[in-house]
């Protein structure tokens, strides 16, 4: 168990150390003046793909797009999360299938929700 638990420590090390480590080495390389610090009104602008924004940017969108994006996330993970059990099948035996069912039933249960608010419907 503490092996496990040591490799997980050295992510976790990794995680933290490679994140710090290159904004010290930046803020470093900002005092001993290699990096320059010269911001200009060009610099400072919000980078929109190089077109200067036309207009009003305060824009309505649709949002059932969003809705319909996330609902496809959440069925593509169950497809990720039902594949081990698949796999894993003759070990997990009667209880590991109760536990796929119920998960099952859950997702159905959210898929005939989003069905009956019409949320997988393009208007």
């Amino acid at each position: 168990m503490l092996e496990q638990y040591g490799r997980l420590g050295i992510l976790l090390f990794f995680a933290l150390v490679f994140p710090v480590g290159a904004l010290i080495f930046s803020a470093l390389l900002g005092l001993m003046r290699y990096r320059p610090k010269n911001p200009n009104p060009i610099k400072r602008e919000t980078y929109e793909c190089g077109v200067e924004t036309e207009g009003e940017t305060w824009v309505q969108f649709n949002f059932r797009y969003y809705i319909f994006a996330l609902l496809f996330v959440i069925f593509d993970i169950e497809v990720i999360f039902l594949y081990p059990w698949a796999v894993a099948l003759r070990q997990v035996k009667v209880f590991g299938f109760v536990e796929a069912v119920v998960f099952i039933l859950i997702l159905l249960v959210g898929y005939v929700y989003a069905w009956r608010k019409r949320a997988l419907e393009w208007r």
